[in-house]
């Protein structure tokens, strides 16, 4: 699990001013969040034990979601490629002030409090803190463009001799043309414009799909009357990941956690650290309403969608291969 250090405010400011790297203050938590790359490649590059059954998630999804985790790698190349995260804290930004930052840049310079929203599912005052912390070191502006050239040149290294032209126009002109209409991270991205470097557009693509799932999974988990403590539970137990394993990396305190578990068991959705009957068909309609928000992808994608999917997940294994993505099933689904 990611370390996490708490400190009382003058200690966080003190330990701040020391030139810590990858620590943040999370105000509304209370909390220092300290992650550099190495420590949040340690967390999440794992492997699971032989045997471990493929989620149903991803054995039986919907083209939706295969669509969606086939573009995973790529679209999350820039937050795992060591070679973007050298560039970054070239710049001066640690792990998680570069994914806050860069993922958040698209959006423009809004107030933090609006790109905790778009994020979602990680802890509202961390996300601020640490967008707080990126603005003054790389305007968003300047950020995305760095953050998207060197995404670029660390795919044109791990998928060298690739052609990729084909299936990132096709992807984009599925993807490109979505509803935009409350998926802020979508249209962001998507305002950015079509870019014409090929290994750059096939990014932008798998990152558009990506962001408008996202966003409509958010639309979904609202509409259920469902806060983002409660989802990050249902889901980590949904993909087979021990209770709270997933959503303590977002940045929870464990009294929030905690409330969010004893809300899920009064639903009668989860008992003895495992979703019931009911909570599994709860967590399977979610899946579903987020699903039909994305038909319009994969009815454009049409009978491309398969080779679309198989060359993904081929160029997905390469990221793997190039320790460019978290190589552990759970993971990858968790979303």
């Amino acid at each position: 699990m990611i370390r996490v250090r708490a400190f009382g405010l003058n200690q966080a400011g003190a330990y701040l001013r020391s030139g810590a790297w990858g620590c943040r203050w999370a105000a509304l938590s209370g909390w220092m969040i300290c992650v550099d790359y190495s420590e949040a490649v340690t967390a999440f590059f794992t492997t699971r034990e032989d045997g471990t059954p493929v989620p149903e998630a991803v054995a039986s999804g919907s083209p939706a979601r295969q669509l969606r985790d086939a573009c995973e790698p790529v679209a999350m190349h820039p937050v795992w490629s060591p070679a973007v995260n050298a560039h970054l804290a070239g710049l001066g930004l640690d792990f998680l002030a570069g994914y806050v930052g860069g993922r958040g840049s698209v959006l423009g310079d809004p107030a933090g409090a609006v790109v905790a929203a778009a994020f979602a599912w990680f802890e509202p005052g961390l996300v601020t803190g640490l967008w707080d912390a990126a603005r003054p070191i790389v305007p968003p502006a300047q950020l995305a463009t760095a953050r998207e050239e060197a995404t670029a040149a660390s795919l044109r290294d791990v998928l060298a001799g690739e052609d990729v032209a084909g299936v990132a126009d096709l992807l984009a002109d599925a993807a490109e043309p979505a509803d935009g209409a409350g998926r802020p991270l979508f249209s962001g991205l998507r305002a950015r414009g079509r870019p014409e470097d090929p290994m750059l557009r096939l990014w932008w693509a798998c990152s558009l799909a990506r962001e408008h799932r996202g966003d409509s999974h958010v639309a979904a988990a609202a509409t259920a009357g469902l806060g983002p403590v409660e989802m990050n539970i249902l889901t980590e137990l949904w993909v087979g990941m021990p209770q709270l394993s997933y959503t303590a990396t977002r940045g929870w305190p464990a009294g929030v956690m905690d409330q969010a578990v004893s809300s899920l068991e009064r639903r009668g959705w989860i008992r003895y650290g495992g979703l019931t009957e009911d909570g599994r068909l709860a967590r399977q309609e979610i899946e579903y309403r987020t699903d039909q928000q994305e038909q319009a992808i994969v009815t454009a994608l049409g009978r491309n969608l398969d080779e679309v999917c198989d060359r993904l997940n081929a160029w997905g294994q390469l990221c793997i291969e190039a320790g460019a993505f978290p190589p552990d099933i759970l993971k990858r689904a968790a979303g």
